[in-house]
């Protein structure tokens, strides 16, 4: 496994982060702690979730997948010790009885209500990575920078993460934390893949230049990038594409073939794609199976060339360059 610092902070994370939004809803929870001894054995120590997992779209309940996780991490074995854990606090919790403050937001109060909870549920007495799971241009800076450096100073988080912000969030947010002397976003995470790469433009530089390691979630978007999505197998992710599928048909068939040259599938590409990326630390898998785990595992042994890489923006073409460059002399 590699290993590199998550943005500008000390923290050493793995370069593949494991997604855990299927734990609960669509993999058991026996299956669940299989895939995540099976990423401690592989290296892995980096783990993503969110309090509303479990319950996200409206389905199941918000916080089973943290509470999944946490009685993973009570089986002891040195599982929570190896663990750099990551939750994100915004979204509704259908359990919370806290009327409209319940509603998505990040007011202190709700940080420090969610993250008690997110706590026991996982049961452990810090978080390595707490993130913003949206911006809210509801609440000041003052008082979101005010209400983490609270939970710092407790010991109850680690290091503070951003998720779906845009690049001119991420500089304000900086430059907030910096008149407060506080270490301010040590990450975003961010949708991006071949399919998805708007983020070139502002938010990977914007990172780079300001000191975040991007988490890209989605790098397989939502399974179009996989190895099953033109077969649209019933029961994969592929399932649900057909629309998404034939919209970008064209593209798909060549990514097939040049794949198919490679001798890789289609997954292990799009994925060590991203991960070639400067700005990238991790990208996040998101196994339902241990199979589907095991299969990740090869992104990082695929480097691929620049004639690869060339291929891939003709087919998959991007901004070309950062803004302003992009659109302007």
């Amino acid at each position: 496994m590699d290993y590199a610092y998550l943005g500008k902070s000390g923290l050493k994370v793995s370069r593949i982060c494991l997604g855990t939004m299927n734990f609960g809803p669509v993999t058991d929870e026996k299956e669940s702690f299989r895939i995540m001894d099976a990423a401690l054995d592989a290296g892995i120590n980096f783990f993503d979730t969110a309090n509303v997992y479990g319950g996200f779209g409206g389905k199941g309940q918000s916080g089973s997948t943290e509470e999944i996780i946490g009685r993973w991490f009570k089986q002891g074995g040195g599982r929570r010790e190896k663990t750099i854990l990551a939750t994100k606090v915004y979204g509704k919790m259908n359990i919370e009885p806290d009327g409209p403050n319940n509603e998505g937001g990040l007011s202190a109060y709700k940080i420090r209500r969610h993250l008690e909870g997110s706590l026991q549920r996982l049961q452990t007495d810090h978080i390595e990575l707490y993130q913003m799971h949206h911006v809210d241009p509801a609440i000041s800076w003052d008082e979101l920078w005010g209400a983490f450096e609270v939970a710092v100073n407790q010991g109850k988080i680690g290091y503070v993460g951003s998720s779906n912000f845009a690049g001119w969030n991420i500089a304000v947010a900086q430059k907030e934390a910096e008149k407060r002397h506080f270490l301010g976003l040590v990450s975003e995470q961010h949708k991006y893949s071949l399919l998805c790469r708007e983020p070139e433009l502002e938010v990977l530089p914007a990172s780079k230049e300001l000191g975040l390691g991007v988490i890209p979630w989605s790098p397989l978007d939502g399974g179009l990038l996989g190895r099953n999505a033109l077969k649209q197998i019933e029961g994969s992710r592929s399932g649900g594409n057909a629309e998404r599928v034939e919209k970008h048909r064209t593209q798909l068939e060549q990514f097939d073939e040049l794949c198919k040259e490679l001798g890789e599938p289609q997954d292990v590409v799009a994925l060590a794609w991203v991960l070639a990326n400067p700005a990238v630390t991790a990208p996040i898998i998101g196994p339902r199976t241990s199979e589907q785990f095991e299969g990740s595992l090869r992104i990082l042994d695929v480097k691929l060339n620049e004639e690869t890489l060339k291929r891939l923006d003709e087919i998959f073409p991007g901004p070309g360059k950062a803004a302003p460059m992009a659109y302007a002399w």
